[in-house]
């Protein structure tokens, strides 16, 4: 009797949980659902179907049975920067009525154990931890970072049949899989998907900028710029070549590039690694990326004249955040590796407004002894106080261990952790400056807390953020890869209290409120998440209509 009923909503309403379970609900009553999206409105065709009759296949990909839920299947890459942005998408997903299984290394599961309770990974009846082994030989210290290289490899060859294992696991006693997001360089994951006949979309968890210097390195390789010639070329200004070719990036050098392309060897493991899963991202039915249109528009709108669907769904902490209000027992589930100490956030309650200098170098970064103690020695002759979180495994085959005198100098105004909540941090009013790595995950919180930022970039696309934060959008100042005291104080009183720091506080305060416009109601991120759902529950396979 609703065959051929039509209705159209406004697009935000579809963004809450009652209206996607709705839209469940009407399937139940054994009707196909086809929605299409519209300036700014979603429109609705219900078209009944005889009882029992499979469902109908608009799309390129499969459609399930009216009874079941949707099921997505996510992957990320076993470090934490790709860790944290999947699990905030899942938490997303399950808002939109998605039955979730997250797919985790068992390394990181066992790390995740330890750092977060022996209970944190029980999940909820309807978002689930499921785990593959990573291939490697157990280390004796499962506190630390894998070998990135080694992880790579290892999942390249092994990852497609561990993958095909795990699905068939899944649908033992769940709703059968019905879409698969992947890490962006987990691209395994596109084949196996499409022996199911199931949607995959890859999930690039760096910055649009930085996808697109990954998406380039072949090219680079073909145009004759890397590998570089000699050792010779780091330091004699070969690396500050233009390159003015690359499309949506005006303006950008070779040392801009994500930080692999300094190499000597055509075979780099890390080279052709990340330049191949660049490229897999073809094969994707779509692309996913936690960023807001403005803050990378040029780039943004050059990969969507390349891919066919591109999703910016960023900043994802704060449609986390809303989907935990839904369903408060989210919050329950995390995914730092490392266990956080809140403590701090009583030490900055006592710091005054704008004045703590919060230093962390995120979950990879390794540093040597020597470059260590000029970090420390320029927070001493700054003058600020600061907060410093020195991961166990952060000096390169060592522990950090600081300078006993500097630790007597600073004692007052200093506070040391391993690990710490960074959003909370970052979002504390007495946080005035970050001094980063410039990882994607950290810049966007930095962007989204109205923090200034002191770059040191260590490897991989880092280096390319750092040149945005500084050059493009004005928040960031950039440190020498060869470190010294000196130009620490000295670019973090400029942060804090020159005229170039005035300048950051005001454009990092713009930025924010970008940020925020992107994630409200009618905002381009949430717009795009109402796309990527639609997309995933068999709506339109045309973004842009």
């Amino acid at each position: 009797g609703v065959s051929g009923l039509h209705f159209k909503m406004r697009a935000y309403v579809c963004s809450s949980v009652l209206t996607e379970y709705y839209l469940l609900y009407l399937a139940n009553l054994y009707v196909d659902i086809y929605c299409k999206i519209k300036n700014g409105c979603i429109y609705i065709t219900l078209l009944s179907r005889p009882f029992g009759a499979t469902t109908h296949k608009p799309c390129s990909h499969r459609r399930h049975p009216a009874m079941s839920r949707p099921h997505a299947v996510l992957i990320p890459y076993p470090a934490q920067g790709h860790v944290t942005p999947l699990l905030h998408l899942a938490k997303v997903l399950h808002s939109r009525g998605f039955y979730v299984t997250f797919v985790n290394s068992e390394y990181n599961h066992r790390r995740l154990l330890r750092s977060r309770g022996e209970d944190s990974l029980a999940g909820l009846d309807d978002f689930q931890f499921e785990t593959i082994p990573d291939g490697l030989p157990p280390i004796e210290n499962e506190d630390v970072t894998q070998d990135v290289p080694a992880l790579c490899t290892s999942f390249a060859t092994h990852g497609a049949a561990l993958f095909r294992d795990l699905l068939a696991r899944v649908d033992d006693g769940r709703p059968p899989v019905s879409c698969v997001v992947t890490d962006g360089v987990m691209s395994f994951a596109l084949e196996v998907a499409g022996e199911r006949g199931v949607p995959a979309l890859v999930f690039w968890t760096t910055s649009a900028c930085g996808f697109m210097g990954y998406l380039h390195f072949f090219e680079l390789i073909e145009r004759g710029y890397v590998p570089l010639k000699d050792e010779s070329c780091l330091t004699n200004g070969y690396l500050d070549t233009a390159l003015d070719w690359v499309a949506g990036m005006p303006g950008i050098r070779l040392r801009d590039f994500p930080s692999f392309v300094r190499t000597t060897d055509r075979n780099d493991v890390m080279l052709n690694f990340d330049g191949g899963e660049a490229q897999n991202a073809h094969r994707a039915q779509g692309i996913i990326l936690n960023t807001f249109d403005a803050v990378e528009q040029d780039v943004v709108d050059a990969l969507r004249r390349i891919f066919p669907r591109v999703y910016t769904v960023g900043p994802l902490p704060a449609f986390a955040v809303t989907a935990a209000r839904a369903r408060p027992e989210l919050d329950a589930i995390g995914g730092n590796l490392w266990k956080e100490d809140a403590s701090c956030l009583r030490w900055l309650d006592d710091r005054q407004p704008g004045s703590v200098v919060y230093v962390n170098f995120g979950s990879i970064t390794v540093m040597s002894p020597a470059h260590l103690a000029e970090f420390a020695w320029g927070l001493a002759r700054c003058g600020r106080p600061f907060l410093w979180v020195i991961r166990p495994d952060l000096v390169a085959g060592d522990k950090a261990v600081l300078p006993e005198e500097f630790l007597a100098e600073t004692k007052d105004r200093g506070i040391f952790l391993s690990w710490c909540p960074q959003e909370q941090v970052l979002g504390h009013p007495a946080t005035g400056l970050f001094l980063t790595h410039s990882g994607w995950n950290s810049t966007l919180e930095s962007i989204c807390a109205d923090v200034p930022m002191v770059c040191w970039p260590f490897f991989a696309e880092q280096t390319t953020n750092c040149r945005y934060a500084c050059a493009e959008w004005g928040i960031g100042l950039e440190i020498d890869s060869d470190v010294r005291r000196e130009e620490v104080a000295r670019l973090v009183l400029e942060a804090t209290d020159g005229e170039k720091g005035k300048d950051m506080r005001a454009k990092a305060t713009m930025w924010k409120e970008k940020a925020e416009a992107a994630a409200e109601a009618g905002g381009t991120s949430t717009l795009g998440i109402d796309r990527l759902v639609a997309f995933l529950l068999g709506g339109t396979d045309d973004p842009k209509s």
